[in-house]
């Protein structure tokens, strides 16, 4: 068996793509396990169960790069095949590639776009998620580690706009049967979900499709969207347009339970609304 771990100082990628490339990795050949990721806590925790020693002086910037492989040529030929795909999604800046012509920011590169997944880190997401916003984009905000303040922010300005944010934190969401994050492919149906918690989110899909059921949208809101601070600001906006939408006749909430001040704007709303809620 052979292993190693190589650290990309300064080497950003969003998780998104690196959760990709491990999977790519991983079906490489002789590989038994790939880890392709930021240098994050959780990351490092995730490293240190596949057996890997902590790498000396990795910070939140720093790509982290594990491979287990049967043997050194099956360990040569995954790490090989790793920098070619690192190579394709980054592109060579100036030779007329994509990188030269690719929009450099949400507003150009949001024609004819009506929702933006967000996965940059959380001291720069509510920025690219405000932008999304002006843009007039729903926002799917994968990235965590968003500050309170932010997410109260980013929710009253997408509320001023008729828009909905789904996150921060939002690790599942469906839409129109397009899976986003950590999504199941499970069958269309009448059932539209909205989540504080993204595994309770993904196990009620499973249930639902084994039933023979199906779900039209599932739309993630964070898992700090029903307490008092934020006062359930993505979850009453989720039901108004899950209530709106003629492919849903049923609406499911799945969350830890609520204090009693959101508790009760919840069920004022779901006074209001057409559609039975659960």
């Amino acid at each position: 068996m052979s292993r190693q771990l190589l650290i990309h100082t300064g080497a950003y990628r969003d998780s998104v793509s690196l959760m990709q490339l491990s999977r790519r990795i991983a079906e490489e050949p002789g590989v038994r396990s790939a880890l392709v990721a930021m240098a994050t806590e959780l990351n490092l925790e995730l490293l240190a169960g596949m057996g890997f020693d902590q790498p000396p002086a990795a910070s939140a910037n720093d790509m982290v790069v594990a491979v287990e492989a049967d043997d050194d040529a099956a360990l040569e030929a995954a790490l090989s095949k790793l920098d070619v795909l690192l190579a394709e999604r980054a592109g060579a800046p100036g030779d007329g590639s994509a990188s030269d012509t690719l929009p450099r920011t949400i507003r150009t590169a949001a024609y004819g776009a009506t929702l933006a997944l967000i996965s940059t880190p959380g001291w720069y997401a509510a920025a690219d998620a405000f932008e999304a916003l002006d843009a007039g984009l729903d926002v799917v905000l994968f990235s965590d580690n968003v500050p309170l303040g932010q997410e109260i922010a980013l929710k009253e300005a997408a509320a001023r706009r008729g828009l909905l944010v789904m996150g921060p934190d939002c690790g599942t969401a469906v839409v129109a049967g397009v899976g986003l994050g950590f999504a199941n492919v499970v069958r269309p149906g009448p059932v539209g979900l909205v989540a504080a918690s993204g595994t309770g989110a993904q196990h009620l899909m499973c249930l639902l499709d084994s039933a023979g059921l199906g779900i039209s949208h599932c739309l993630g809101v964070g898992g700090r969207d029903l307490s008092a601070s934020v006062g359930g600001r993505s979850t009453l906006a989720a039901l108004d347009l899950l209530a709106a939408d003629p492919a849903t006749d049923r609406v499911v909430v799945v969350s830890k339970p609520p204090g009693p001040l959101v508790a009760a704007a919840i069920r004022e709303r779901i006074g209001g609304l057409d559609v039975p809620v659960d």
